[in-house]
């Protein structure tokens, strides 16, 4: 599968919620997720998908939007913008495919550091959530 094929059922997930099970049909079992607030890669398509479902649920309010991408081989760097709690928050997804379009690994990359500390207060209690 190409990279754009693969991006755009990225896209389609991620427009209608990024729910875990969608997340799952798209995601390598060895997918490597890269937090912007975690120093280490969380390996595996469970952890994977909870980081991004918990995300979603985070980051992906009415004012999330990706305003710009980069495609480039087998990987894709989009850029996006959105508000918490009025902090505006700028960041990019990073995400490799593999040939048969699935992901392979996912990095996410916020800025500035009020962001990142944002990002990591609300995302910690979404995946607390998750637990319960």
């Amino acid at each position: 599968m190409d990279v754009q094929t693969a991006l755009a059922r990225w896209h389609r997930v991620a427009e209608s919620g990024s729910k875990p099970d969608d997340l799952a049909a798209i995601m390598r079992e060895d997918a490597v997720f890269h937090s912007p607030v975690v120093h280490t890669p969380q390996k595996g398509s469970a952890i994977v998908v909870a980081y991004l479902s918990a995300a979603a649920q985070t980051l992906g309010n009415d004012s999330f939007r990706y305003v710009r991408e980069v495609v480039s081989g087998d990987t894709a760097v989009l850029e996006f913008t959105t508000e918490m709690d009025g902090i505006l928050v700028n960041g990019i997804d990073m995400i490799t495919f593999d040939e048969a379009g699935m992901i392979k690994d996912f990095k996410v990359m916020v800025r500035p550091l009020k962001a990142v500390n944002k990002v990591w207060e609300l995302m910690a209690a979404q995946l607390e959530a998750q637990k319960t």
